[in-house]
């Protein structure tokens, strides 16, 4: 009986940590900026910005399907919803603790400045981000996302990439520099190793700058990519 019950913990618990997971990732400005969308229990979908804080969020009823790219308008989650009270540390307080089962955490007054009130973790999913150690153009910036690593251009690169998203976990993302056409100059070069293309300056009107091949959706480990 204590085996069975062990072994109903233990699968329980996993179950838990597989129903947190990133669902999308909207790449925006041309890869300037990001927002990392999570999928949770009871199709709960909350996102958050690249440098921790949280945007939108409630419930996408299709959002656990595979392979739909239909960006629907989420619904208010009707379910248990808790939020840091008076007592709690100052850099908490009024954040939302608890979605349904899954609780968020952030780092308190007390942790290092660039961090205070950040978003620390979703469930068992935990968030770093860059430092002033790193460099100093990307401190605040989220670094990992679970075992998901994340890395940017730095100051140092060519201006029509600098500090932009270079790599989201295996995906690696590179840019048109400033020294290519200036139609699409800065615009996503490669993604996962599928080359972009765009009409030049020279082409028509109507068309210069807009995508020629390349898809603008793409799907790799079960996260949907959006590029903007």
């Amino acid at each position: 009986m204590k085996n069975t019950f062990l072994l109903l913990l233990i699968c329980s618990s996993s179950f838990f940590a597989e129903a947190q997971r990133i669902q999308k990732v909207y790449l925006n400005d041309k890869g300037a900026s990001m927002n990392v969308y999570f999928l949770m229990d009871e199709n709960v979908v909350l996102s958050i910005s690249q440098t921790g804080e949280i945007g939108e969020w409630g419930v996408d009823m299709y959002a656990d399907r595979t392979g739909d790219f239909i960006q629907r308008q989420l619904r208010p989650y009707e379910g248990r919803v808790e939020r840091y009270g008076a007592y709690d540390n100052e850099a908490l307080r009024g954040k939302i603790r608890y979605i349904g089962r899954t609780q968020l955490n952030y780092y308190a007054s007390f942790d290092e400045k660039f961090l205070v009130g950040k978003l620390k973790s979703i469930g068992p999913i935990n968030i770093t981000y860059y430092s002033r150690y790193d460099d100093p153009s990307n401190e605040g910036k989220v670094k990992s996302i679970g075992t998901t690593n994340i890395a940017y251009y730095t100051s140092f690169d060519n201006d029509a990439f600098k500090n932009k998203i270079k790599q989201f976990g295996t995906v690696g993302i590179s840019y048109y520099s400033s020294m290519d056409d200036k139609a699409f100059s800065g615009k996503v070069k490669s993604f996962n190793g599928v080359p972009f293309a765009y009409f030049s300056s020279f082409d028509q009107p109507q068309f210069r700058g807009s995508l020629k091949s390349g898809n603008m959706i793409q799907v790799v480990n079960a996260v949907t990519y959006y590029i903007r």
